[in-house]
C-alpha cells in the first residue's frame, strides 16, 4: 500500500525566544526538520508533504530536499488545520502518517510498527504511559481496551486525569478517511484551533478499530520547545551515536564527552579520546586514535594514524602511520601520504607532503609541494601571498630546510637541496647544494652596550 507522511513544522516555537524557526535549531548539527524528513524517508514513504509557516521561504532554503512537497499554513489553526492544508498533497495515498517537525529522535523501527498496524484497516496511534501525565491528552479506553477518544488535561475529570497513558500525536490512518474526518473537525473551542485529536473519537463512532503502538524509549517521542529540551536531547542523540559506534567497534574513552556533527566510518581499534569533536563525513582507518580536545571536519585519516592532542583537521585526506600535532591545525586541501610527521604548533594548507616528510616545530607551510622525505626545520614560512595572489612553493625529495628559513613563492627548492638556517629563499635553490640566503655574520670590535645615564633631580 502507498504511504504519505505529512510533517507538522509551522510553528513560531517562541519559547525558543529564537529569530530562527524552531524546525531549523540543529540537533547534531543538523535542522531537527531535517532529522524527521529523513525518517520519513527511510520509510520507502511514496509522498512527502512538510506543513510550514513561521519562518516561510527560508525553511526550504536551508532544507533544500527535492523529495519533499512544501505547503504553507498561513494561519497557523491547530494540528488539525495544518494536516487540513496538506490533504491535496496526499491525494491518492492508501495511507497517511502524521509527523512533528521538533519531535526528532523517533525510531523508524517503530514508525514502521505503527504503519503495519494500520495495513489492518485500523487507526494507528503511538502513545506512551507517563508516571507524571500533566498536561498530556489522556488515552480513554472502553471496558474492553478499545479505544474511544482523547481527552486533553484541562477537560479532563479527575478519574481521566489519573490516566497514565498519552498521545504522541504521530498516526497513521487510511488517507480518504482521514482527508473526510479532518473535514469534519470544528474549531469551536476555547482556542478557536483544529484539533486532530478530534480524529479518534470520529474514527470510533465510525467503527473503526484503533490501535496502538508504544516506543521503546520516552526520548523517542520527546518534543523540542525550549533550548533546555534541545540540550537534553542533544546529550540523548550524542550518546546513541557513542553506543552504535562502540557496538562497532570504536573505543570512546567518555561517551559523555564526544559529539557526533555529521557521519563517520570507522574502521578496526579506532580510539577516540575525551572531547573529540566530528564535523561533516569523516573516515577513520583502521588503529586510528585520535586524541583529546581534537576536531575533525570532512577528512579521511588512514590506517594506524595518530592525531595528538588539540587539533584541528579540516578538509584534509591523511596517510596511513601519520603522526599530528600536539596543537597542530590542517587547513583544506592538505594531503599527507604515509608516515609523514606534523609537530606541534605547525599550520598546512593546501599542502602536498610526501611519503615520510617532516614538519615538527613551529612551521606554516602553505600552497606547497613537499616532496618525500624533505625534513622541514623549526619556524620554517613559506611566503605565498604577495598581498594579491597566492603562489606556489615545490620542494624537491630529500631537501633539507633550516630552522627560521623563509621560502619567498613562487620558488622551487631542488631534491637533495640543503638550505642553511635563518635563510630567506627568493629564487631556485639548485639540487644537492647548500643555499644560503642571510647577512654574513659580523662582530664588532671594541663595541660597547649603552648605559643608561641616571639624571640628577
Amino acid at each position: 500500500m502507498s504511504l504519505g507522511v505529512v510533517i507538522l513544522a509551522a510553528g513560531q516555537g517562541t519559547r525558543m525566544k529564537s529569530a530562527l524557526p524552531k524546525v531549523l535549531h540543529p540537533l547534531g548539527d543538523r535542522p531537527l526538520l531535517r532529522h524527521v524528513i529523513d525518517k520519513a524517508l527511510a520509510l520507502d514513504a511514496d509522498k512527502v508533504a512538510v506543513v510550514y509557516g513561521h519562518g516561510g521561504e527560508g525553511v526550504i532554503d536551508a532544507i533544500d530536499e527535492p523529495r519533499v512537497a512544501w505547503v504553507l499554513q498561513v494561519q497557523q489553526l491547530g494540528t488539525g488545520h495544518a494536516v487540513i492544508q496538506a490533504m491535496d498533497a496526499m491525494a491518492g495515498m492508501d495511507h497517511v502518517m502524521v509527523l512533528y517537525g521538533d519531535v526528532p529522535l523517533t525510531a523508524v523501527a517503530t514508525l514502521r510498527e505503527l504503519s503495519d498496524l494500520a495495513d489492518t484497516g485500523a487507526l494507528a496511534l503511538l502513545t506512551v504511559e507517563l508516571e507524571d501525565a500533566t498536561g498530556y491528552g489522556r488515552i480513554v479506553r472502553d471496558a474492553e481496551g478499545n479505544v474511544t477518544r482523547i481527552v486533553e488535561h484541562k477537560d479532563a475529570d479527575a478519574e481521566e486525569r489519573r490516566i497514565r497513558e498519552v498521545n504522541t500525536g504521530i498516526m497513521v490512518a487510511e488517507g480518504a478517511r482521514l482527508a473526510a474526518w479532518t473535514a469534519r473537525l470544528s474549531n469551536e473551542n476555547a482556542q478557536g484551533e483544529y484539533y486532530l485529536t478530534d480524529v479518534i473519537s470520529m474514527a470510533a463512532d465510525d467503527g473503526v478499530t484503533i490501535r496502538t503502538a508504544q516506543p521503546q524509549n520516552l526520548w523517542d517521542v520527546a518534543g523540542i520547545n525550549d533550548r533546555a529540551q534541545l540540550a537534553q536531547l542533544e546529550r540523548v542523540y550524542q550518546q546513541r551515536e557513542a553506543d552504535r559506534l562502540m557496538r562497532a567497534g570504536v573505543t570512546i574513552r567518555d561517551p559523555a564527552r564526544f559529539d557526533l556533527r555529521g557521519t563517520v566510518r570507522a574502521g578496526r581499534d579506532v580510539t577516540l579520546d575525551v572531547n573529540v569533536i566530528i564535523e561533516g563525513e569523516v573516515t577513520l582507518g583502521d588503529g586510528v586514535h585520535v586524541g583529546a580536545n581534537t576536531v575533525l571536519r570532512n577528512c579521511a585519516l588512514g590506517a594506524n594514524t595518530r592525531v595528538l592532542e588539540n587539533c584541528v583537521v579540516e578538509d584534509a585526506a591523511i596517510g596511513g602511520d601519520v603522526c599530528i600535532g600536539p596543537f597542530a591545525r590542517i587547513r583544506p586541501g592538505t594531503r599527507l601520504s604515509d608516515g609523514v610527521r606534523v609537530g606541534n604548533f605547525v599550520e598546512l594548507k593546501n599542502a602536498q607532503v610526501g611519503a615520510g616528510s617532516k614538519i615538527n616545530h613551529l612551521s606554516y607551510v602553505g600552497d606547497t609541494s613537499l616532496g618525500e622525505r624533505v625534513n622541514v626545520g623549526a619556524g620554517t614560512i613559506t611566503c605565498n601571498y604577495d598581498g594579491a595572489n597566492k603562489h606556489r612553493t615545490v620542494v624537491g625529495d630529500d631537501a633539507f630546510i633550516g630552522s627560521n628559513s623563509a621560502l619567498v613563492a613562487p620558488v622551487e627548492i631542488g631534491a637533495g637541496a640543503t638550505i642553511g638556517a635563518g635563510s630567506t629563499i627568493t629564487r631556485d635553490a639548485p639540487s644537492g647544494q647548500l643555499t644560503l640566503g642571510r647577512p654574513k655574520q659580523l662582530t664588532i670590535p671594541g663595541w660597547k652596550r649603552p648605559v643608561k645615564v641616571k639624571r640628577e633631580e
